[in-house]
């Protein structure tokens, strides 16, 4: 299973690029459209809903679940509609499996339908390490189309479908948002007497790793089985470590500048 992601600049252009998807054969639970900015009482008109919460990830504006409901835009993904707050995003709304269930690892409640669990085919294929740039997406009111493709060609011909629909990709995206922080971590690591040029690449994974759900609300040293699995020797280098440490101060701003 493949992950292919799009990154539209607004929902319409999402949901055109959504329906395009459909004519090609693509089955709706292997699409998910996560999009900002969408009220309890926008959600309310289109679907009913019933209040939740979790404790510890954020209050759920709202959540539904259950078969074939007909989702605002005329999306009828028939698996998961949620109207949720995100700590360090703000309100949005994820239609479809695979994007309720990713932004219930991330930290918001979201309900996931089809009997309540995901096929372990596409809980496989989550795209966790990506969950930051699709947050910094809806931030800036972006709309995210994420799809599920079952082979290499498939994968192939959804993201050409999403290029000529106008998507960025996911690439793409991830540049930009570290182009958008480069300059401040360069000075601030500058100043603390080390060499950005040399070092940054090592300095960006260890800002990334601490992006990822599973580090959130966790220190380094609690997160050192994760990162020495996926890292290596290199997440104990103090380049790593300072990267580390100053993406957990980005995303603690985040969260407090959108907490709601």
């Amino acid at each position: 299973m493949k992950t292919v992601t799009g990154i539209f600049n607004s929902r319409a252009d999402a949901e055109g690029a959504l329906e395009r998807l459909r004519s090609t054969g693509i089955a709706d639970e292997r699409i998910s459209l996560l999009t900002p900015g969408t009220s309890q009482e926008n959600l309310d008109s289109k679907v009913p809903t019933t209040e939740t919460e979790q404790p510890g990830v954020g209050n759920a504006l709202g959540g539904a679940v259950g078969g074939a409901l007909g989702v605002a835009g005329g999306m009828h993904l028939g698996a998961a509609v949620a109207s949720l707050f995100i700590p360090g995003v703000g309100p949005v709304l994820a239609a479809g499996i695979v994007g309720a269930a990713l932004l219930g690892i991330g930290g918001a409640a979201a309900g996931v339908a089809a009997g309540g669990t995901l096929e372990d085919k596409i809980a496989g294929g989550l795209p966790h390490d990506e969950l930051y740039v699709y947050e910094d997406a809806l931030r800036q009111g972006r709309s995210v189309l994420i799809v599920i493709a079952e082979t290499d060609e498939e994968a192939d011909a959804v993201r050409g479908a999403l290029t000529q629909a106008g998507a960025e990709s996911l690439d793409a995206a991830r540049e930009d948002w570290w182009v958008g922080l480069r300059g401040a971590e360069e000075q601030e690591y500058v100043q603390q007497g080390g060499d950005f040029k040399t070092d940054e690449a090592v300095y960006r994974r260890g800002f990334e790793a601490s992006l990822h759900p599973q580090a959130r609300g966790r220190s380094f040293d609690e997160d050192a089985e994760r990162l020495r699995g996926r890292y290596g020797d290199e997440y104990a280098g103090e380049t790593f470590r300072r990267g580390y440490l100053r993406g957990q101060q980005y995303g603690r701003a985040l969260s407090e500048k959108y907490k709601g």
